[in-house]
């Protein structure tokens, strides 16, 4: 979503840091550019103005002028501006759930995604947070808004209300509130129904739901599609009904993602979810360090991390640390690697957490190269044996043939397979021998933190900066098997078919 404004303002930066020293004048052109950068992303102008400004007062002063790094000093004003523009009170995610049964309002206009969000926040609550919930749509009007929240709480376990036809909103809160206290729920979630746009019958009714509910949280579900339009419904709901964050559907989509920017200065309450996709588990806090990061192309290594622990099995993990450090590294070491990038979101959605990845995964789209290629990788290891597996040096001329004839596939393309397979064998050698105790062994303990207990942060801060610069730079900003620079000569991948 922030796709555009990060290629602006990486590109004003990257002509900012290459000049050694910077005068008032290098800093109000780059500033410009930023304003520009900012409007053309549908942040409203007074936040884009306030922003601004605050930069140009804290970049324009000695600290500035006098640095080292001049032109790094601004691009480190702006992320922490851009944090101080994203953040709300209170921890990101965190919601007063504390006595029980605790109310959770969601509030919004038809079409945003309030019924998805219902789910897959109760979804989060539950697994997450090991809180029984219950969920009661109170969409009288909708056909089948009912229904739909009964399918989607089978799908994830979570009890709905049973459905009386004929019951009001206000009705069906009460029913709610009762059922939450006798069956011992620690949170009951309304989902109130939507209007096209705003109007006096939907604010009556669902203040009427809010004065019976007295709830903890009201959350606003707003589509993050709708640009500054989303910015102008928090500021209603929130003068008439008094909400306490917003959630952010859509945040996948390529719209220009300045409502977000805009939400927090405009309305001065908390972003505190993002809705990224269908899928039930597709809601993720908002952490204005991260998106910050994101947007000035620094990666998020954090949410790299975090999505590794997810999907990484933790006795799996220690067997291949072992190998790697012994700078063992087979066909069914990479096999493993390939599904792993899979199930993270494939070789786009890990670049672009990568810090200075985010150019390279455009390259990687201009180039015709697309996560088919880690399926057609995976194929060609599934066709040969498991001796050949262990070993690739035997793969003489034949059993290449065999190979590629079973994954139906050419040679040439398991050549390239064995080519990334001798590369990254030998990247593991060399980090597994570097930096203190070993950068490899560092990093997988980071991957296995979340199994004993340790955030990702922390993790992340055990590991020698140095020695990631010095990985960096051995392997000439390349990624094993992808041969030279990018997109030219991609030795590891074919082209799209």
């Amino acid at each position: 979503m922030f796709e555009n404004l990060s290629e602006r303002l990486s590109g004003v930066f990257d002509r900012l840091t290459k000049q050694g020293a910077l005068s008032e004048d290098d800093v109000k052109t780059a500033l410009r550019e930023v304003r520009v950068a900012l409007l053309e992303a549908d942040v409203s102008l007074p936040v884009a103005r306030d922003f601004v400004k605050s930069v140009q007062d804290k970049a324009t002063g000695q600290s500035v002028t006098k640095s080292v790094t001049p032109g790094q000093q601004v691009v480190k004003i702006v992320h922490d501006t851009l944090i101080d523009v994203l953040r709300g009170e209170g921890e990101p995610g965190a919601l007063k759930i504390d006595n029980a049964p605790a109310p959770i309002l969601m509030v919004g206009l038809q079409g945003g995604g309030k019924t998805t969000t219902t789910a897959k926040l109760a979804k989060r609550l539950k697994e997450r947070d090991g809180k029984k919930v219950l969920m009661a749509s109170l969409d009288v009007n909708r056909p089948a808004a009912m229904e739909q929240l009964q399918i989607l709480g089978r799908q994830i376990g979570v009890d709905t209300l049973p459905i009386v036809k004929g019951e009001n909103p206000v009705q069906i809160a009460k029913r709610a509130k009762t059922q939450a206290a006798l069956g011992g729920y620690d949170v009951y979630m309304l989902d109130t129904a939507g209007r096209l746009s705003i109007d006096e019958e939907l604010m009556e009714q669902v203040k009427a739901v809010r004065d019976v509910a007295n709830p903890r949280e009201t959350l606003l579900v707003v589509d993050g599609l709708t640009g500054q339009d989303a910015v102008h419904t928090a500021q209603n709901f929130d003068d008439r009904i008094g909400i306490t964050g917003v959630v952010l559907t859509r945040m996948d989509g390529d719209g220009r993602g300045g409502a977000a920017l805009s939400m927090r200065a405009v309305t001065g309450k908390p972003i505190k979810f993002v809705g990224l996709g269908e899928k039930m588990d597709a809601l993720e806090t908002f952490e204005p360090e991260r998106i910050a990061g994101r947007i000035l192309g620094m990666g998020d290594i954090v949410a790299l991390v975090e999505k590794a622990q997810q999907t990484i099995e933790a006795e799996q993990a220690e067997r291949m640390m072992r190998r790697f450090q012994k700078g063992q590294f087979n066909m069914n070491d990479l096999k493993m690697q390939l599904e792993q990038m899979v199930k993270m979101g494939g070789m786009e959605g890990m670049m672009s957490m990568m810090p200075g990845m985010g150019k390279m995964s455009k390259q990687m789209n201009d180039a015709g190269m697309d996560d088919k290629v880690l399926s057609r990788q995976i194929a060609l290891i599934n066709s040969m044996t498991k001796k050949e597996r262990a070993n690739p040096a035997i793969l003489q001329a034949s059993r290449k043939k065999r190979i590629a004839k079973g994954s139906g596939l050419e040679v040439s393309e398991l050549n390239k397979l064995l080519k990334m397979q001798r590369q990254m064998a030998d990247m593991m050698k060399k980090m597994g021998k570097m930096g203190k105790g070993g950068m490899l062994k560092q990093a997988m303990k980071g991957m296995l933190g979340g199994k004993s207990g340790g955030s990702p942060e922390e993790m992340l801060q055990g590991m020698d900066p140095k020695a990631m610069e010095a990985a960096a730079r051995q392997m000439g900003g390349k990624l094993p098997g992808l041969g030279g620079g990018l997109p030219s000569g991609l030795s590891g991948f074919g082209k799209k078919k």
